[in-house]
C-alpha cells in the first residue's frame, strides 16, 4: 500500500534524506525507528504531502503519486498524525475532526449528520468522555492527542502515519491507541508507527525499518530483530548497556519536604533527597508528579507544608531565584515551551543561569561563555554546526542535551527533572542517563519523574509514587517491582505509606 523508493531531501547544506527506501504492505504495522535527526519525520512529511522530494518516488497502492499539500494528500488516501499537535484550540472538537470534509447540502453545514460522524469517531475512544462541543483549547494534552488520531480516522485513509502517538498519553490511554491500531491493521490499513520505545513497538507493530543519518540501513520482521540489533543499526554502534551502573553513596540530605501542598493538584507530598542519589518519581498522568517538581523549584504556591535546603534553610515561600542561589535547577516536561529559549543560540541557553558568574565589571566576558559552552557541550554530546547555532534546529535529544548541560553550568547541586528522556531517541538517552548518574556521582540530588517504568527501575536508586496528588509511597528501588509501582500509582495499595 505504501511503497518509497530511494528518496532523498537535502535543506541547503543538510542532507535529512539520503537514499530511504521501504514498503508497507496492507495490515502491516511498520515501526520505524532512528534517533533524532535520522530523518523520521521528513520522511513522514514527504509521504504525507507536506514536502517535496528532491529525488525518488511514493507510491499508494501502486500509483506513483506526487502530493501537492497535506490536503492532496488526505483525498488520497494518507494521513499523518504529528508528534506536535496542529489542531485548532479555538474550535470545538467536532469542528476540528471534520475541518475540510464536512458535509453539506445546497451550500449548509448538515449539522445532525457532522454530529453523529463525531459521535462515531469519539466513541472509539469513550473512557475519555470526549464531547463533540468541547472546546479543545479547554482539553488536557493526552485528550488533544485523542482528537488528532480521530481526526486522521476521519479522513478513511488507508495508510495512517503516526509520529510518536503515544508521547502525551498515560499507560491506559496507550493501550487503548494499541488496541485500535491493531483493529486498523486487522482492517487491511496500512500503519507506519514512529516511537522510541521498543518494548512499546513490540506491542504493535510487525515489520520494523531503521534510519540512521538519513538513509535506511536495516528493515525486516521484528520478531526477527533483538534490541541490541536494533539499537546497534540505529546508533551506528554497539550500546552493552542502556542503564549506566555505579555504586551509589548516599550523602547528607540535600532537599527535604515535608507534607507540602498547593492548590493545583499537589495534595501532599513528604520526602528527602539526598546528595549522591537518584530519586525517581512514578505515577499516572494528572497523578500530581509534575506539580511535585515545579513547587520544589518554587514555580508553584505551597500552600500547606514546608521545604528546606540541605542547610535547613527554609524555602517554603522562596522565588525561584532563591532557589537557584541555593543550587536547585529545573529542566521542564515542556521543552519548547518553557525548557528552553528556542530562538537564542546553544550559548545563551546554556548560560542564561550562569551570566552574573561570566561577568566582570558589568561586562559579559563572550570567550569565556563561548569556552565554557563548548567545554559542556562536549561533555553532554551536543551535536550542532556550532555554539552559536538556534537551539530551536536541533534534534529533540540535542535540546533536552543542552537542557541539563544549563543546569551543570549553573552548578546545581539539586537536579529536578520532569520527564528528562520524553520524545528523545535511544542513543541521546543512553547519554542522558550517563549524565544523570554523572551528576550524582559528583554529589548532586537528582529527582526525576518519568512515566516509563523500566527507566525508573534502571536509573533510580529509590522510587516514590504519586497518587491523586499524594507521594504515597517511598521505597529503595530494589524494593519495588514493576506492578507494585503500578498498583501504587493506581491507588490498591494506598493505605500503605511510606515516606524517606
Amino acid at each position: 500500500m505504501l511503497a518509497v523508493n530511494d528518496v532523498h531531501k537535502a535543506f541547503g547544506a543538510t542532507r535529512a534524506l539520503n537514499g530511504v527506501t521501504l514498503e508497507v504492505a496492507a495490515g502491516q504495522v511498520l515501526a520505524l525507528l532512528g534517533e533524532n535527526g535520522a530523518g523520521k519525520s521528513t520522511l513522514m512529511n514527504v509521504v504525507a504531502g507536506g514536502l517535496r522530494p528532491d529525488a525518488g518516488d511514493v507510491h499508494i497502492n501502486n500509483h506513483k503519486v506526487h502530493f501537492r499539500s497535506a490536503a492532496e494528500a488526505r483525498s488520497g488516501g494518507v494521513a499523518l498524525i504529528h508528534q506536535e499537535l496542529l489542531l485548532c484550540p479555538a474550535l470545538t472538537v467536532q469542528e476540528n475532526l471534520l475541518l475540510g470534509i464536512e458535509t453539506s447540502t445546497a451550500g449548509f453545514l448538515n449539522a445532525q449528520d457532522n454530529h453523529q460522524r463525531a459521535v462515531h469517531l469519539l466513541n472509539q475512544f469513550s473512557h475519555l468522555a470526549l464531547r463533540p462541543n468541547q472546546r479543545v483549547s479547554d482539553l488536557p494534552v493526552a485528550a488533544r492527542q485523542i482528537v488528532e488520531i480521530a481526526r486522521a480516522l476521519a479522513a478513511n485513509a488507508s495508510v495512517l502515519l503516526m509520529d510518536e502517538p503515544t508521547s502525551s498519553l498515560g499507560t491506559e490511554d496507550a493501550k487503548h491507541l494499541h488496541t485500535l491500531i491493531r483493529e486498523l491493521s486487522g482492517q487491511g490499513r496500512a500503519i507506519v508507527y514512529i516511537s522510541h520505545f521498543l518494548e512499546e513497538v513490540r506491542r504493535v507493530a510487525t515489520h520494523y525499518c531503521v534510519l540512521r543519518d538519513g538513509r535506511s540501513v536495516g528493515q525486516g520482521e521484528l520478531q526477527s530483530a533483538d534490541d541490541a540489533h536494533l539499537v546497534a543499526q540505529m546508533v551506528g554502534r554497539d550500546v552493552t548497556q542502556l542503564f549506566p551502573t555505579r555504586a551509589a553513596v548516599r550523602g547528607l540530605v540535600a532537599v527535604q519536604a515535608k507534607g507540602i501542598a498547593t492548590d493545583n493538584g499537589l495534595h501532599e507530598a513528604t520526602l528527602e533527597a539526598h546528595a549522591g542519589e537518584i530519586l525517581g518519581i512514578a505515577g499516572l498522568m494528572g497523578s500530581g508528579r509534575t506539580e511535585l517538581m515545579r513547587a520544589l523549584y518554587g514555580l508553584d504556591v505551597i500552600v500547606h507544608g514546608q521545604v528546606t535546603d540541605g542547610a535547613g534553610h527554609g524555602l517554603t515561600h522562596a522565588s525561584v531565584g532563591e532557589h537557584m542561589a541555593a543550587g536547585f535547577g529545573f529542566v521542564s516536561e515542556d521543552r519548547k515551551g518553557e525548557g528552553l529559549a528556542l530562538n537564542l543560540s546553544i550559548v545563551d541557553n546554556i548560560t542564561l543561569s550562569s551570566l552574573r558568574r561570566l561577568t566582570r565589571r558589568g561586562f559579559l566576558s563572550l570567550r569565556r561563555q563561548r569556552d565554557e559552552t563548548t567545554a559542556n557541550m562536549r561533555h553532554f554530546g551536543v551535536k550542532a554546526r556550532s555554539p552559536e547555532q538556534p537551539v530551536g534546529h536541533l534534534s529533540g535529544g540535542n535540546q533536552q542535551k543542552v537542557a541539563l548541560a544549563r543546569l551543570a553550568q549553573q552548578g546545581a547541586t539539586v537536579w529536578l527533572l520532569d520527564e528528562p528522556t520524553r520524545g528523545v531517541d535511544i542513543g541521546s538517552k543512553v547519554q542522558i542517563y550517563e549524565a544523570m548518574a554523572n551528576a550524582a556521582i559528583n554529589g548532586a540530588a537528582v529527582i526525576m519523574t518519568s512515566s516509563y517504568l523500566p527507566e525508573l527501575l534502571g536509573v533510580c536508586d529509590r522510587i516514590g509514587v504519586m497518587c491523586k496528588g499524594r507521594l504515597v509511597q517511598v521505597r529503595d528501588t530494589k524494593d519495588f517491582t514493576a506492578a507494585q509501582i503500578l498498583n501504587a500509582a493506581l491507588g490498591a495499595d494506598a493505605s500503605e505509606r511510606a515516606s524517606s
